[in-house]
């Protein structure tokens, strides 16, 4: 009996990649070896510009469905949408959310946007005539529009609203369009929510915890925080659970607010929700992630572990709801 082929679709990896651009590779094979525990048959493709080229490639493959693990094309976040775009318009089956899906939460401004018309909360923000805008007492986080994985943000990236360091930061970080979201001292939260066939279900919540941060140091994942094992950063921010016993209230908001986001943007398979928790117990959301990263050291795998679900029970449930 012919089995059953997946193909497993990643992006193209630069010539020199960044750790960021190297953790799929990494995601590739813990997949490959729970889709092979489960029956199938996987191979891999890499996605660049050339649709022509990807197009060849799954036709004459021919899988049952594709994987998707694309995150970015030709160095740009910007382009993420493009990959289930093209297996949609094949008539394919894929994992996770759909292209429409990924093209309005990986452009941050107008998720935000249609979070507050459905009373989600998020912090306010600021996308264009900057300086005209911003409050200068206030604290800003500077953020590209399109990227994920922390790219783009820094230390440097929380600032007061004053004119000139906003000037400056635009000077020095003209690589990406930035916009500015108003800063929430506070607790940090990265709730991940799994899909399959009774619909999505709320992981533990994973709180992070900035140990030993000395004064003046911004409490934020940035990029050396996620990336970078000899950083300060990536040391001493950990992972805490536990927050549905210590805090219901606070969770149970949370969870209602994960609930409710999955059904706005119409996510499928796996997605994980950024917070903000203010000093008064109200969370914000920072961001919503399509398809976030499941390699075994992410907060994705983690959470799924605190349910005490098997990485393969995990797949499995992302897989089901590629049907759905």
């Amino acid at each position: 009996m012919k089995r059953k082929k997946v193909v497993i679709l990643i992006n193209a990896i630069s010539e020199t990649p960044t750790a960021d651009e190297l953790d799929v590779l990494i995601q590739a094979v813990a997949i490959e070896t729970e889709l092979k525990a489960l029956g199938y048959v996987t191979e891999r493709l890499f996605m660049g510009l050339n649709m022509q080229q990807v197009t060849g490639q799954l036709k004459k493959t021919d899988p049952v469905f594709v994987f998707n693990l694309v995150e970015s094309l030709d160095g740009s976040g910007k382009l993420i949408y493009f990959a289930p775009a093209l297996l949609e318009h094949l008539h394919i089956p894929f994992t996770g959310s759909s292209s429409e899906a990924f093209f309005v939460t990986s452009n941050k401004m107008l998720a935000k946007s249609l979070m507050l018309n459905k009373n989600l909360p998020t912090p306010e923000w600021i996308e264009s005539d900057f300086t005209d805008h911003l409050k200068p007492s206030a604290l800003y986080i500077a953020k590209p529009v399109w990227e994920d994985a922390s790219v783009g943000i820094t230390d440097a990236s929380v600032l007061r609203g004053d004119k000139n360091s906003v000037k400056e930061f635009l000077e020095k970080h003209n690589d990406m369009p930035y916009f500015f979201e108003e800063f929430i001292e506070g607790r940090e939260f990265n709730i991940s929510v799994l899909g399959g066939k009774r619909g999505p279900e709320v992981l533990p919540m994973a709180e992070i915890v900035f140990e030993q941060y000395p004064a003046g140091k911004p409490k934020i994942v940035g990029y050396e925080a996620k990336w970078d094992e000899n950083s300060f950063a990536y040391q001493h921010t950990v992972r805490s659970f536990g927050v549905e016993k210590t805090d219901p209230v606070l969770a149970e908001k949370m969870r209602q607010i994960c609930i409710d986001s999955w059904k706005l943007f119409g996510l499928k398979g796996y997605t994980r929700v950024d917070f903000r928790v203010d000093g008064e117990g109200n969370p914000w959301i920072l961001e919503i992630n399509a398809n976030p990263c499941l390699s075994p050291d992410a907060g994705f795998y983690a959470a799924s572990m605190q349910a005490g679900y098997s990485f393969k029970h995990v797949v499995e449930r992302i897989c089901e709801d590629v049907w759905k």
